[in-house]
C-alpha cells in the first residue's frame, strides 16, 4: 500500500510551480484540453502582439506528463518568438542540462529496492525481453529509415524503459541536443494518451482475467511507456472490474523495476560513446569524461531510501525530494522548449514517430508472448 500511495502522490498532485503555468487574464486565445482517461483538464491562454504571440500560459489540473507537456510546448511558443535570446542562453542550458541531471538523482528517493525485489522479480523475464525488443527495433530502423541515432536510442530507450524519465537519463550521456531530446519526448508522450485510453479496451479483447489484476497489472507495466499512462490503464481496468487496486499495485511494482533498467543502459552508453568518439577522431577519450555521474547519485539515492524505510523511516519524509524532483524536470523540460524549433520538429517527426508506434508494437507482443510462455495468461 505504501507504494501505491506513493504513485497516486506523485501522479495525481500537480507540478506546483511550472514556468508557464499561471493566469493570462489578457489573453487573446483560450483554447481548452482535456484527457478523461487521466482527468487532465488544462486551459492553454495566448497573448497576441499582432501577429506574434506575446506571451503564453497555461492553467487546469492533471497529471505530471500534462503540465510538463504544457510546459514544454509553451516554452517551445516563447522560444520561437524570442527575439533576443542571448541574454537568457546561459540559464536556458544550465536548466536543460544540469537541472535534468538534478531532477533524475531525486527520483531515486522514490525508489525502495527491497520492495522491488521482492515483487518485481516475476516480471522480469518479460522487462529484459521488451526492453532488448524495443532497442533492437529502434536500431534496425534507425538504419532502415536514416533516422538520427540520438533520436532513435532517446526513442528506444524512452519506449522501454520509464518514458521521460529514462530520456532524461539519457540525454547527457549521448549529448544528445534540445531539439532531439524534445523530438524523442513528443513521440512518447503522444503515445502516453494512446495507451492509456486503448489498452483497457484491448485487455477485454484479449480476454485478460477480470477476477485479478494480476495479469493485466504485468502486461500494463511493462508495455505502457510513462508512469501517468501506466497508473491511468492500470486504474481503469481496477475501476471496470471492481478490483480495489490489485492491478494499480502490480504495475506500479513492474514499473518500478522497468525504472531501474536505467542505470545499466546509461552506463552501456557511455561505454559506446567512449569507444565511438576514440574511433572517429582518432583520439583516446577516457570513459570517465563520458561517465554519467549523476546515475550513481541516482543509485544511492535509492540504497538511503531503502535502508531508511528499513530501519522505520515513514515514506512521506521522502515526499518534498520527489516533489523537488517533479519541479525540476518542469523546469527542464521548459527550457527545452525554449531551446527547440517548432517548425523542425514538426517537418521532421514523421519518421520518429514511426519508430515510437514501432517499438511500442513491438514491446506489446513481447509482453504478450512472454506471458504466455510464463503461463501467466492462456
Amino acid at each position: 500500500m505504501e507504494n501505491r500511495s506513493f504513485y497516486n502522490e506523485i501522479l495525481t498532485e500537480h507540478n506546483l510551480h511550472p514556468e508557464f503555468k499561471h493566469d493570462l487574464p489578457d489573453a487573446d486565445i483560450v483554447l481548452e484540453g482535456v484527457n478523461p482517461s487521466c482527468g487532465d483538464d488544462i486551459f492553454l491562454k495566448l497573448k497576441l502582439d499582432g501577429d506574434v504571440i506575446a506571451d503564453g500560459a497555461f492553467v487546469g489540473d492533471g497529471c505530471a506528463v500534462s503540465q510538463a507537456s504544457a510546459d514544454i510546448m509553451l516554452g517551445m511558443i516563447v522560444g520561437m518568438f524570442l527575439k533576443n535570446r542571448a541574454p537568457f542562453d546561459a540559464g536556458i542550458k544550465f536548466t536543460s542540462k544540469k537541472i535534468l541531471q538534478w531532477a533524475v538523482i531525486l527520483l531515486g528517493f522514490g525508489m525502495n529496492l527491497t520492495v522491488i525485489g521482492q515483487t518485481g522479480v516475476q516480471s522480469l523475464p518479460i522487462i529484459l525481453s521488451t526492453i532488448t525488443t524495443s532497442l533492437l527495433v529502434a536500431f534496425i530502423l534507425c538504419k532502415a529509415l536514416k533516422i538520427p541515432s540520438k533520436i532513435s536510442t532517446l526513442v528506444g530507450v524512452g519506449s522501454s524503459i520509464c518514458g521521460g524519465s529514462a530520456i532524461a537519463a539519457t540525454a547527457p550521456v549521448i549529448d544528445a541536443s534540445d531539439e532531439e531530446v524534445a523530438q524523442a519526448i513528443s513521440v512518447i508522450f503522444f503515445y502516453n494518451v494512446i495507451a492509456a485510453l486503448v489498452f483497457p479496451l484491448m485487455g477485454t479483447l484479449l480476454g485478460f482475467s477480470t477476477t485479478s489484476g494480476e495479469a493485466f497489472g504485468i502486461f500494463a507495466g511493462t508495455a505502457v511507456n510513462d508512469t501517468s499512462s501506466v497508473t491511468a490503464a492500470a486504474s481503469t481496468w481496477d475501476s471496470m472490474w471492481g478490483l480495489g487496486s490489485q492491478t494499480l499495485d502490480k504495475a506500479v511494482t513492474v514499473k518500478l523495476t522497468r525504472t531501474l533498467a536505467i542505470i545499466p543502459i546509461t552506463l552501456v552508453l557511455a561505454l559506446v560513446r567512449s569507444k565511438r568518439t576514440a574511433g572517429e577522431g582518432g583520439k583516446k577519450v577516457s570513459l570517465k569524461s563520458v561517465f554519467p555521474m549523476f546515475i550513481l547519485y541516482f543509485v544511492l539515492a535509492s540504497v538511503i531510501t531503502t535502508v531508511a524505510q528499513s530501519l522505520g523511516v515513514d515514506a512521506s519524509v521522502f515526499s518534498p525530494l520527489k516533489e523537488l524532483s517533479k519541479f525540476m524536470i518542469v523546469l527542464a523540460m521548459a527550457a527545452v522548449g525554449l531551446n527547440t524549433n517548432p517548425v523542425k520538429l514538426v517537418k521532421t517527426g514523421g519518421k520518429p514517430l514511426l519508430l515510437g508506434f514501432c517499438c511500442w508494437l513491438g514491446i506489446s507482443c513481447v509482453a504478450l508472448a512472454m506471458q504466455h510462455v510464463l503461463g501467466l495468461i492462456a
